[in-house]
């Protein structure tokens, strides 16, 4: 299922890009609403999008660092594949809720990369050679919006080799993230749970 979209501009980061993100289902919402996040329950995400936005959420010393080092793993993903991406917002032009702030997507749109910039993280794709199954939900979400067959995922930790991982786009997999995505959704906008 090919979904157009659009492109936001948005700091992200910003008052506004947090406000964006609040009013629909972002990548990285996907793997709570799929049952997937052992780090969190979809019952709390669906109380965290009825309640007004917070603007003053620190993030953890973790997700802090990913974000420091994102820009230096953007780099050397470019000078590795060649492809010249940046960081935009992006929005389906058939769900409004559906929505992603990309890490990487060229100018074009044909190539799309996924960032992850963690020791535990790299290590568990050193070890496996495949995307950990709580970040599975967050690249379909991403392929969903995008209509691209694959993306690039990428893990980077200082000191080590970065690794690639394409990841294939999986239809079946997508058919069911939007549907229970949609009816996450239509639970936050009406109140059901």
């Amino acid at each position: 299922m090919q979904s157009e979209y659009f492109i936001v501009k948005l700091e992200q980061g910003s008052k506004e890009w947090l406000e964006w993100r609040h009013k629909g289902i972002g990548a990285s919402d996907a793997p709570t609403v799929m049952g997937e996040n052992r780090f969190e329950k979809p019952s709390n995400l669906m109380r965290q999008k009825r309640s007004p936005v917070k603007l003053n959420n620190q993030p953890n010393e973790r997700m802090a660092l990913g974000t420091q080092l994102e820009p230096e793993a953007r780099s050397l993903y470019i000078s590795r594949t060649g492809n010249q991406v940046e960081p935009v917002c992006i929005q389906s032009s058939r769900y409004d809720w559906l929505r992603a702030s990309l890490d990487g997507l060229t100018l074009i749109g044909d190539a799309v990369v996924e960032i992850k910039c963690g020791a535990s993280v790299y290590r568990r794709v050193f070890e496996y050679r495949a995307v950990p199954d709580y970040y599975y939900g967050q690249v379909q979400h991403i392929l969903a919006i995008t209509g691209l067959s694959s993306l690039d995922f990428w893990c980077y930790w200082p000191g080590s080799p970065a690794i690639l991982l394409p990841v294939d786009r999986n239809d079946t997999y997508i058919e069911k993230l939007i549907q229970r995505e949609s009816e996450f959704w239509e639970g936050v906008i009406h109140g059901n749970s």
